[in-house]
């Protein structure tokens, strides 16, 4: 099946670092991200799982919790964790979920249904589209979608810079413009007539055509 934004994320059962978990209970009423790795033992996703432990605490801050996933056994994660924290100075300080079926890739529509075999005998290039960051609202609904190459690092500073526009928007119903930063001015959607923006948004707003309305961000 092919995943669209605003779709609902593919619920699954899965083996973790931490332990057995259903998705979407694991989830709870959170917001979560889903990032998915080749191969365990690459050096690009060496730095990625580091980098994102060092985040963490800006994750939980805003009430979403993190997953990571590689198409390799749960008992290869703990080793590879002693790797990273090694090279990293941090251990990875969330769950990751062992696919050695390819169960969850293929269900994430990162891998092909017809996809034969299992993480046994496979390499990082045979797994290269496993590569990608998935946004998911309290609602279980896929909010935004990164997709990476294998040869080119992830920026979670980007990752967290999309999180706070999504939560922004899902919670005042605001848009972001380009580059936008967390306390810089957003963009009232077209969807919102004039009227309704007065009752909305009651300092005003400043707009250079009829259609590019911007407000300061809602505290």
């Amino acid at each position: 099946m092919s995943l669209r934004l605003g779709h609902i994320a593919p619920d699954f059962t899965a083996e973790t670092t931490e332990g057995p978990i259903r998705f979407h209970a694991w989830i709870g009423d959170s917001w979560a991200i889903l990032f998915s790795h080749p191969k365990d033992f690459t050096p690009i996703c060496t730095t990625e799982l580091g980098n994102m432990a060092k985040l963490k605490p800006e994750f939980d801050r805003r009430g979403c919790k993190i997953i990571g996933l590689s198409v390799d056994p749960v008992a290869e994660h703990r080793v590879w964790a002693q790797d990273i924290a090694e090279t990293q100075g941090i251990a990875p300080n969330y769950p990751i979920i062992g696919d050695t079926k390819l169960e969850v890739a293929k269900l994430y529509d990162m891998l092909p249904a017809s996809e034969a075999g299992a993480a046994d005998g496979r390499t990082a290039a045979d797994n290269a589209t496993v590569r990608s960051v998935f946004f998911i609202g309290p609602d279980k609904k896929i909010k935004a979608i990164l997709v990476y190459p294998m040869s080119n690092g992830r920026n979670f500073d980007e990752v967290l810079r999309l999180l706070d526009g999504l939560q922004l928007t899902a919670k005042h119903g605001v848009a972001t413009p380009v580059n936008w930063r967390p306390g810089d001015d957003v963009i009232i959607p077209t969807s919102v007539s004039d009227e309704a923006a007065k009752q909305k948004f009651p300092g005003g707003w400043r707009a250079p055509k009829p259609y590019l309305r911007f407000t300061p961000q809602p505290k």
